[in-house]
């Protein structure tokens, strides 16, 4: 279940250097997460650090499909 930022993103940089792979990065308006790079901080933090630090919380986690 990778990290999926909103639209509503003010792109204040808070998470960008918070992700251990570099998954986050500035797309058409607003920063994105690379799916295929976000682990979610396993191995690194107890829970995803980007979440954490976002001042609008407009980060969340996108329920894994069946």
């Amino acid at each position: 279940m990778p990290v999926v930022i909103a639209s509503d993103c003010i792109n204040c940089d808070m998470c960008v250097p918070e992700c251990p792979n570099d998954a986050i990065s500035m797309g058409a308006g607003h920063y994105e997460v690379a799916s295929d790079r976000c682990t979610e901080c396993i191995g690194f933090y107890a829970e995803p650090a980007c979440i954490k630090v976002c001042p609008i919380d407009c980060m969340t986690m996108i329920p894994a499909e069946d």
